[in-house]
């Protein structure tokens, strides 16, 4: 049996209004350049409005709550900023000056907010910055708040490991990620009641300018204190939860607790659409409940990096204990239904939360699904292969598209068979019949538009935002296909931040292994700043790399060594900078070689 939250519940409306002190008119926030960045106005259609048929009524309910904006008490010395981005920014009073907790996605967004909070508070300096994990719309902004050159005297604060996560997921598979991210996050759809309506966990990511500065004081333990500007503060570590480096934090003196991404008002994802590692559902759950033990009976407001705060003890108590049993039950039944024998697909289909669950409004599947979290646990423990031996060697799309369009008569059968699935209800099998079709035959003009149709069909019905947003970007693509233009090599800035492990793990996943097969050569690093020495070892299409001491370095002879300091290497490697004078020796030929291998810029020829 199904069950729903009631919509005379109005306690999410009252919550996420309360403390409300000023909105910022227009919310149109601009770069440097004069290019729109965040438009919050764009979703004023959804203001006191009913839901249209092209929206799923649930999830109009959440972007009509998502998108209220403006500056925010949350009690006492304490302020959030909300509808500035996909998170919300949040400013802590201290003795001198304010602290920023989470300066969102990006630099012209998070300027905008601190200015709306100094509006109404006093100009008042920037003494600390908190990241509460290690995804970009919790720290792209951090240069709008302390812009460069004043961080020196500032205590950034971040969970251990922070660097090293925020890092790698946005560089290693940063392409792969911006192409699905552009599709989750309905980055290129109208904002309308047939389009855009939100992502469930707040709007859309802002468009500006990102940055990264690295924090100077790194949380390793839970029930580290710090008091920044006559602030206490206690920490809890939830590594591997939402985030792989992330933490909750306490304000004693505030009774306020900050819960990260931890809880949010909606089903949150243990597999991300946009991709990722799988998340761990049971870890994520065994933190909550000692949230839960630590803070339940001390903190009188809870907030997080989304959505709007939780007021009252025994409503922060049933907001955790509630989000925990979700996690807990998404986990253990998908576990016991694997060892029953079904697969990922089969245990997403039947499976149902207990009805005191599907009734709270803060577990719908608004951003995370029941279905795609299922099949994310499913991955985690047993991989891409369900058992079935059918499903060993499956062709490619193409080639599979064009067998099932031969067997069934021809691609415009095909479409015929795809329509009447569609008029009797079934969009799902006509979208997979579409599927083959337009594999087989991506420029066949009625199977696109069919399949755009069926799409937007799916789309209006969905809870789940970023399946909708999905659904319409593919329709959108159907009928207009984007350009396909070369996406960009992570910024430079990110490059700088790395650690040289992580930049040449970068390079040697950029490496064309097919074009590299017949290389075969070694070049030494000397990088006299960080007093390390690195060899490159080129072989079979293969790149090795190692750090070296003075015994190794004398194993083979390398047919170029450099020396320079880390950050000449990064502008080399953006195709920006020069090689210094008397930094060679040997063969400058193969640098030239290994940057057109893994797709850089070679710096100009003058430099040989």
């Amino acid at each position: 049996m199904t069950f729903s939250p009631s919509f005379d519940d109005r306690a999410d409306f009252e919550n996420a209004t309360r403390g409300f002190i000023h909105a910022l008119k227009p919310c149109i926030i601009r770069n440097a350049s004069g290019r729109v960045v965040w438009n919050n106005d764009e979703y004023d259609f959804l203001r006191g409005a009913g839901c249209p048929a092209t929206a799923e009524p649930k999830l109009w309910r959440q972007g009509q709550l998502n998108s209220i904006q403006g500056l925010f008490l949350v009690t006492d010395g304490m302020y959030q900023i909300r509808g500035f981005d996909l998170s919300n920014m949040t400013v802590v009073e201290g003795n001198k000056g304010v602290i920023v907790i989470d300066p969102l996605t990006s630099v012209e967004c998070a300027a905008a907010a601190l200015a709306l909070y100094r509006e109404h508070r006093g100009d008042r300096p920037v003494t600390g910055l908190i990241y509460s994990h290690s995804h970009v719309d919790h720290f792209g902004g951090a240069q709008g708040v302390l812009p460069s050159g004043t961080t020196a005297s500032i205590p950034i604060i971040a969970p251990e490991g922070f660097m090293a996560e925020a890092t790698s997921e946005n560089i290693y598979v940063g392409d792969a990620m911006r192409r699905r991210a552009g599709y989750m996050y309905g980055m290129r759809l109208p904002k309308g009641p047939d389009g855009h309506i939100g992502c469930g966990l707040g709007m859309m990511p802002s468009s500006g300018t990102m940055s990264l500065i690295p924090p100077n004081v790194s949380i390793c333990h839970t029930g580290e204190e710090r008091t920044v500007d006559g602030v206490r503060i206690e920490f809890q570590m939830v590594p591997e939860t939402e985030a792989p480096a992330e933490m909750n934090f306490y304000f004693p003196d505030h009774k306020a607790l900050c819960i990260a991404e931890c809880a949010t008002h909606c089903l949150h994802n243990i597999i991300t659409l946009r991709g990722a590692l799988v998340r761990d559902a049971k870890a994520w759950a065994r933190y909550l409940d000692e949230t839960a033990v630590l803070y339940g009976q001390k903190a009188n407001v809870l907030f997080a990096g989304h959505n709007w705060p939780t007021w009252g003890q025994a409503d922060i108590v049933k907001f955790i204990s509630e989000q925990r049993d979700l996690y807990t039950y998404l986990h253990d039944q998908t576990v016991r239904m694997m060892n029953l024998g079904l697969t990922g697909v089969e245990i997403a289909e039947r499976f149902a939360l207990p009805p005191a669950l599907q009734m709270a409004w803060h577990t719908q599947g608004y951003y995370g699904s029941v279905s795609h979290n299922v099949k994310g646990i499913y991955q985690r423990y047993l991989g891409w292969f369900d058992g079935n031996p059918a499903h060993l060697w499956e062709y490619p799309a193409a080639e599979a598209g064009q067998r099932y369009i031969d067997c069934m008569g021809g691609v415009d059968e095909v479409v015929r068979k795809a329509k009447e699935y569609a008029s009797n209800g079934d969009s799902r099998f006509a979208v997979t019949l579409l599927g083959h079709a337009i594999a087989a035959h991506p420029e066949h003009k009625e199977s696109r538009l069919a399949l755009a149709s069926v799409y937007r069909k799916l789309a209006y019905g969905c809870e789940n935002a970023t399946w909708r947003n999905f659904y319409l970007s593919g329709a959108q693509d159907m009928c207009s296909p984007p350009a396909l233009d070369r996406l960009e090599h992570p910024k430079s800035e990110y490059r700088v931040a790395l650690s040289m492990e992580q930049l040449l793990t970068l390079l040697s996943v950029q490496l064309d292994g097919p074009k590299a097969a017949e290389e075969s050569f070694t070049i030494d690093l000397h990088l006299h700043d960080k007093k390390q020495s690195w060899r490159l070892i080129l072989s079979n299409g293969a790149l090795t790399y190692r750090i070296t001491t003075g015994q190794d370095m004398s194993i083979g002879t390398a047919g170029l060594r450099l020396t320079l300091t880390k950050n000449e290497l990064v502008e080399i490697l953006n195709g920006r900078g020069s090689i210094p004078d008397n930094s060679s020796e040997g063969d400058m030929s193969l640098l030239f070689r290994l940057m057109r291998l893994v797709g850089a810029s070679a710096p100009p020829q003058s430099l040989l």
